[in-house]
């Protein structure tokens, strides 16, 4: 078994070549990627995923983005307002600029939910049949979602929905024919599953040349964003800055935000955390680098930070925010998006589960 340090180099320099092949042809390439409606998005998603997917689309790529309504509850007893945050997720990820086709199949990316697409969730038993329980269990996504649901006071123990995430992600990456995963570092192992999974079944039945495509990770060199408490930044924490937030709402989320007692205003990231993470943010909403940005601020101190980062922050989200609030409005638009997308994932589900059921002989 490779160290793990060696496999992340190994993923890291594959990600440059395919980073590289990408601009040079993107045709080649169909990208699976999504979000869980567990709450709406937030500006850590827009600078870490969201902003990606758009890029990657305006360049050619084919981009399937799934809305996983049927694993909101893989690691929370409640799932809330699970069509209610279906809804703002959609709107979140049309207003960050993800072009659409309502009335062809073709063109556009496809949104579609989980529960649209009967024949994604019938690939997971064929696919569970494949990996191994103590491989789930080794899984260090799983495990760490598992501990963090403890940590938000969850009653029970971890679900089979839980452990078997990572394979029923599988069947969401294998169902539309991926062959690319934007992914960070941290999801290197959910994403390794989907590949096991394929490669085995067309080890087991692909005789004749393989059957499923074995998808590729495209690492993601965003920087991660902490939340306005130093911790990391989420949907369920309150220490995040909603896309649909108004901008008194990000004023007082960024003026409650954990700085030190230092007035001069530097960027150290190892010394102070919190403080870099305050530029960071800053610096990529208005385009500069965390360090010109301490500069400009000085000895103005942690207040004068924090205006500057609201101001910035505000103005980077202004244009997504009031194109969010004219598509809030086009509910007809917005059953037309889920609509196009279903028919797509279903068509490309619906192959890909002929072809699975007819080499298992079921």
């Amino acid at each position: 078994m490779s160290h793990p340090s060696t496999s992340l180099e190994n993923a890291l320099r594959r990600s440059a070549e395919l980073h590289a092949q990408v601009h040079a042809d993107p045709g080649r390439f169909r990208v699976v990627t999504g979000d869980r409606p567990t709450g709406p998005l937030h500006l850590g998603h827009l600078l870490g995923t969201l902003a990606n997917r758009v890029a990657l689309q305006r360049s050619g790529v084919e981009v399937f983005v799934v809305i996983a309504d049927l694993q909101v509850s893989t690691d929370r007893d409640d799932p809330g307002d699970v069509r209610g945050n279906v809804r703002e997720v959609l709107l979140d990820n049309l207003a960050a600029g993800l072009e659409q086709a309502t009335r062809t199949e073709a063109g556009g990316a496809p949104v579609f939910v989980h529960s649209a697409v009967p024949a994604l969730n019938e690939l997971l038993l064929p696919f569970l049949a494949l990996v191994t329980v103590a491989e789930l269990q080794r899984n260090p996504t799983v495990r760490a979602e598992a501990a963090a649901a403890r940590e938000r006071g969850a009653r029970r123990g971890v679900s089979g929905l839980l452990l078997t995430y990572p394979v029923h992600q599988a069947a969401d990456v294998l169902s539309c024919g991926a062959n690319l995963v934007p992914v960070g570092q941290d999801q290197l192992p959910h994403l390794e599953v989907a590949r096991t999974v394929a490669r085995r079944f067309n080890d087991r039945y692909g005789a004749g040349g393989p059957l499923l495509t074995e998808p590729e990770a495209l690492l993601s060199a965003a920087p991660l964003l902490l939340g306005t408490d130093g911790r990391k930044m989420s949907k369920s924490g309150g220490n995040a800055i909603a896309l649909r937030a108004g901008e008194d709402e990000t004023a007082r989320l960024v003026r409650s935000a954990t700085t030190d007692g230092e007035r001069r205003i530097t960027y150290e990231p190892a010394r102070r955390p919190e403080v870099a993470n305050l530029l960071l943010t800053g610096a990529l909403c208005s385009g500069t680098t965390p360090e010109a940005l301490a500069e400009e601020v000085g000895d103005g101190g942690a207040a004068r930070l924090k205006a500057v980062v609201t101001d910035a922050v505000n103005e980077h989200l202004r244009p997504l925010r009031r194109r969010r609030r004219e598509l809030a409005g086009e509910e007809d638009h917005l059953r037309a998006v889920l609509a196009a997308g279903a028919r797509r994932a279903n068509a490309e589900a619906g192959r890909t589960l002929a072809r699975v059921l007819a080499a298992t002989g079921a």
